[in-house]
């Protein structure tokens, strides 16, 4: 009779035992998680609050309607995911780089820097660069001529079908080398021996890395991906800023939904229309917080259940 009890016994201290740290954890990180929802919650209620009202009146839903309406703050959306769609191409350009630092080993830790300066710079800074080398006269078009290449000399920054992607493209540059330092970082953790069998096996560099790599770092992908994404829509106004002269020109050819909440609250002096497009770039974002959340649950059930 004591022998069948005693198992049930050891269970129940085995359980509280992991209980334990769990709790003790939640204490360490109650004061600074209490913190943080004091100061984020406080902000997110006070700009909810300024959205729904006007000259401190209740208006409801009526500023999100004027925002919606307003054909200036949807090309702003539209230039937002404009630059969202180049998040593939910068997850794969980020993946190619990391894989070929990983087969390189001699010299890696000076190619790892290499990539990862640009990145570590000021946005500022690199907006104020870029803006002189694509200017017309810049030291891009200066170069093409001077090779030849007069056929590819562009106004990149004067256009306006060219201008956002001459944009993105300096995001993309500056950006790609956060995702390399993830996936290299990931890759050296991978365990050598799945390599070796491949390579045994007869498997080439593209098809180790598309088989063995690519699933293998899945979610530090997926992560990537919503960064860079959050990035796309929410943290772009400092390149656009410098780099118009915080006009969003030519025209409205690089306006996106920070620098059209910037004109609205300290520009048109209308705070309770910003607050309200604000709570519209602040639902897009949450979505794809919670979108990464979901996929990144969905992967690691896999994992388990594999």
């Amino acid at each position: 009779m004591t022998s069948l009890l005693r198992p049930k016994l050891s269970g129940g201290n085995s359980n509280r035992r992991s209980a334990l740290p769990s709790r003790e954890a939640l204490y360490w990180i109650a004061p600074a998680c209490a913190v943080i929802i004091f100061i984020f919650g406080y902000s997110i209620v006070n700009l909810i609050t300024q959205s729904l009202r006007y000259d401190g009146d209740w208006v409801g839903f009526e500023n999100f309607s004027i925002v919606i309406s307003d054909p200036l703050f949807l090309v702003a959306l539209r230039h937002n995911l404009f630059l969202l769609s180049a998040v593939p191409i910068l997850v794969l350009i980020a993946f190619i780089l990391a894989i070929t630092l990983f087969e390189t080993r001699r010299g890696m830790r000076f190619y790892r820097s290499a990539v990862f300066l640009p990145y570590i710079l000021p946005i500022p800074v690199v907006a104020v660069i870029f803006g002189q080398i694509y200017q017309l006269n810049g030291v891009l078009n200066t170069f093409l001529s001077s090779i030849g290449l007069d056929f590819l000399i562009q106004d990149w920054l004067g256009d306006p079908d060219i201008a956002l992607g001459t944009m993105g493209s300096v995001i993309i540059w500056k950006e790609v080398g956060f995702g390399v330092i993830l996936m290299l970082a990931h890759l050296i953790s991978l365990p050598t021996e799945t390599y070796e069998a491949a390579k045994l096996d007869g498997a080439g560099f593209w098809r180790t890395h598309f088989v063995i790599t690519r699933p293998a770092i899945k979610t530090t992908l997926i992560f990537y991906a919503v960064i860079e994404s959050i990035t796309m829509v929410s943290w772009v106004f400092n390149y656009v800023y410098v780099m118009s002269n915080g006009l969003g020109g030519p025209g409205n050819a690089t306006m996106v939904s920070e620098l059209y909440i910037y004109r609205m609250a300290f520009q048109n002096n209308a705070p309770e229309l910003a607050a309200a497009a604000s709570v519209f770039l602040f639902a897009i974002t949450l979505i794809l917080l919670v979108a990464f959340f979901k996929i990144q649950r969905r992967s690691i059930s896999k994992t388990f259940r594999s």
